[in-house]
């Protein structure tokens, strides 16, 4: 008997920052650079956008395999740690200390601090080993003590984790409100003392440097590493729409935006006079763009969705300089149609410049819209800056 995912049974249980892009997310670029000690499973594991496997009686010569980062059992002074590199440098609102499959070895208490680096700070931090059965020397320990990283801003204090059993393996930590406009580069992610974790997701927006780009250049407003964060959807049964502004394409199925098939499609389906089927029902997306700006051209591509493909789709956008009023986002009047319904094909990269209404202006957010229902793995808001933020 299959169980309700947990967008669908535990939606009311999920913080609205777990929305938001993983900023440490091995695919947009998030990587270790230091652990004090990988005993049992390597720190890398944190971030991988997969969920967290389980191997019935497998094990390896240090113990019982795991799928997440696992420390050993700490029999001397201090407690575990390591020290990750976002993906895209930018804002955090929270995190999720997920500890799936670790139930009687799962580590207790955790604390995340923060700081932006540069190039040369970063130099300081040892070259990395990621292997089983070791832990830091103390050459190692005492070259990145001078990163002095124990004083970085705390961004959530001493926290509890929970064990890794189904309906207790997240533990979302918002992040201090006194920190969460403050623009950072690495995290300090603290285990006390000891113990697993299965993923460790950093939520928040990217923060580019918006004085290199010209008002002429044409960029992908929508893009993660642009500060684009999907902010509303409508269905996410098997994949969710934030996937549709990652980096590069699509690798499979799982890696994009895919919702149920609508109950309230007809019968008997008709196509009008362009071959689009006449449907009463859709799935939105909406996403808020990086920075305002006037789309130019808008590609969606339906990579690796062959049988399960929309129908067709259409891009409206509107302009809410106050991100914080989301309300005001289902307000249909504020909607204005940049892209028309077009029709779509399956497994295949679609281009749309012609197409588009040029009376829009400029907007901060879109609505991807879907009919009736299917799979999109990427959408790409291409255009050119409108104005400061």
């Amino acid at each position: 008997m299959a169980q309700r995912p947990c967008g669908v049974a535990m939606r009311n249980n999920k913080p609205k920052f777990a929305e938001l892009n993983n900023l440490a997310s091995e695919k947009l670029g998030g990587k270790v650079l230091f652990a004090t000690d990988d005993w049992f499973a390597v720190a890398e594991n944190l971030l991988k956008d997969n969920e967290a496997e389980w191997r019935e009686g497998e094990f390896t010569e240090y113990g019982k395999w795991m799928d997440g980062w696992e420390s050993r059992r700490r029999r001397k002074p201090g407690h575990d740690w390591c020290i990750i590199k976002l993906g895209v440098a930018g804002t955090i609102a929270g995190v999720d200390i997920d500890t799936s499959h670790f139930t009687g070895n799962y580590v207790p208490r955790v604390s995340v601090q923060a700081a932006s680096l540069s190039p040369q700070e970063e130099a300081l931090i040892p070259e990395r080993r990621s292997q089983m059965g070791s832990e830091a020397s103390g050459k190692d320990l005492a070259q990145v003590a001078q990163l002095n990283s124990q004083a970085w801003t705390t961004i959530i204090p001493m926290a509890e984790a929970r064990p890794g059993y189904q309906d207790t393996r997240h533990t979302y930590l918002p992040t201090l409100p006194a920190t969460a406009t403050q623009r950072f580069t690495h995290v300090r992610l603290n285990t006390y003392p000891d113990g697993g974790i299965a993923r460790f997701r950093v939520f928040g927006s990217a923060v580019p440097d918006w004085s290199t780009v010209s008002r002429s250049q044409l960029i992908d407003l929508a893009a993660v590493g642009n500060g684009g964060a999907c902010v509303g959807y409508s269905d996410a049964h098997y994949g969710h729409p934030r996937n549709l502004i990652s980096p590069g394409r699509g690798i499979n199925m799982g890696d994009g935006w895919e919702t149920a098939r609508r109950l309230d499609r007809p019968p008997v389906l008709v196509a009008d006079e362009r071959g689009v089927l006449r449907v009463s029902g859709s799935e939105w997306a909406i996403i808020r763009l990086g920075h305002p700006g006037v789309v130019q051209r808008v590609e969606v591509d339906t990579h690796h969705f062959k049988g399960n493909f929309p129908d067709s789709c259409k891009v409206d956008g509107c302009y809410l300089p106050d991100h914080n009023d989301v309300r005001a986002l289902a307000d249909q009047a504020m909607w204005k149609t940049i892209l028309p319904p077009q029709k779509l094909r399956a497994h295949n990269q679609h281009y749309f410049e012609r197409e588009l209404a040029r009376t829009v202006g400029p907007v901060t957010h879109v609505k991807v819209v879907m009919a009736p229902d299917g799979g999109i793995s990427r959408v790409r808001i291409m255009g050119t800056i409108h104005a400061k933020l």
